[in-house]
């Protein structure tokens, strides 16, 4: 019987830098042929598009899914366990298989999830990482905006409303097999060292601590830790009780009914624009002006055969060239995500300017 195909989860809060970790390993998977499985929200596949620009051989796009019908968890036999099986029946079957959730829910369901006979016996969690923001950590918050996620969870109508997020935090760290301090060159040393004396000390013996700046990790760190988590249940189990996620599909309806009309999310589409810089200064003003929890998307700059891609969590903004546009339209595409309520006509005129 051919040796199981390892999966890694990586888990995380909205910010904290997942898809900037696993777009690093992708673009230096070191010969590996990687599949990812990435769990969306928003309007536009901005996070899958992100991952597909990394330009490798190893990380084609056909070996990049996105699952945008809820959390992961919640739509285990409807998405996830047919998704997997597509991937292990290919021919060129991946030598690793990559999980982002959408760090709005337990990864705990997930990991249970392998236990499922149709891919038990052909794959096996390599292990859990958590991503945090270790800025955010050492402020006292969870997430660099508490703000931002809390709309992102609102707006996602199959996921538990009722549970705090501070409360899912810790169940994320509780599930870790490895907890990545990202945005380390944010802190000093010493902050730094503190927070990772901290982390450590409310994890399980076994868990890795490591921490990086901009998500940049040797894939030999992140991958190979073969810790077989789904037969190790107990050890990682949920610190705080919460609702179940039964495997009928009728009960995942009978649970996941919530409002999510306080927020909203649309797509502003502007022509090229001259000057990244100017445009990102920009993009802050308008983010300030309009209470902006979440930006994300593509600018077309004049001149430049690559596109700009654009992150923005709050009043921080992260961009760089990612790949060249290629046969798609030149043109810049941002998805705007707040409360309700947003002047949608104010806005497309600001960032339109």
């Amino acid at each position: 019987m051919p040796a199981k195909i390892q999966a890694t989860v990586i888990t995380g809060f909205l910010g904290a830098g997942k898809t900037t970790l696993i777009r690093h390993l992708l673009a230096n998977a070191g010969g590996r042929r990687i599949a990812l499985i990435i769990n969306e929200f928003g309007d536009l596949g901005v996070d899958g598009d992100i991952l597909k620009g990394c330009g490798d051989a190893t990380c084609r796009e056909e070996d990049i899914v996105e699952l945008s019908n809820g959390c992961i968890c919640c739509t285990v036999a409807e998405d996830f366990i047919p998704t997997m099986e597509a991937l292990l029946a290919r021919p060129d079957r991946p030598d690793h298989i990559v999980i982002e959730t959408s760090g709005l829910a337990l990864p705990q369901p997930l990991i249970r999830a392998f236990n499922w006979p149709a891919i038990s016996t052909k794959v096996t969690v390599d292990g859990v990482v958590t991503v945090v923001d270790g800025k955010a950590v050492t402020e006292g918050r969870f997430a660099h905006d508490e703000t931002a996620v809390a709309a992102a969870r609102a707006a996602d109508d199959s996921i538990d409303h009722e549970t705090p997020l501070a409360e899912l935090f810790e169940d994320q760290l509780a599930c870790a097999d490895m907890i990545v301090v990202n945005k380390s060159d944010l802190l000093t040393s010493t902050e730094l060292s503190s927070t990772m004396e901290a982390l450590k000390s409310g994890a399980r013996a076994s868990v890795q601590l490591v921490s990086s700046a901009m998500g940049a990790l040797p894939a030999d760190v992140l991958l190979g830790m073969q810790t077989g988590a789904e037969a190790d249940m107990e050890a990682r189990h949920e610190v705080h009780h919460h609702h179940h996620h039964d495997d009928d599909a009728e009960d995942d309806d009978h649970h996941h009914h919530h409002d999510h009309d306080d927020f909203e999310s649309f797509v502003v589409t502007r022509p090229e624009i001259t000057d990244p810089k100017a445009f990102c200064l920009q993009v802050a003003e308008v983010i300030r002006a309009h209470d902006i929890l979440r930006l994300k998307g593509f600018a077309a700059v004049t001149g430049k055969p690559m596109r700009l891609t654009i992150q923005a969590v709050g009043p921080r903004i992260d961009s760089y060239f990612d790949q060249p546009f290629g046969s798609t339209p030149r043109e810049t595409r941002l998805v705007v995500i707040g409360q309700a309520g947003l002047d949608r006509a104010a806005i497309e005129k600001a960032l339109s300017a």
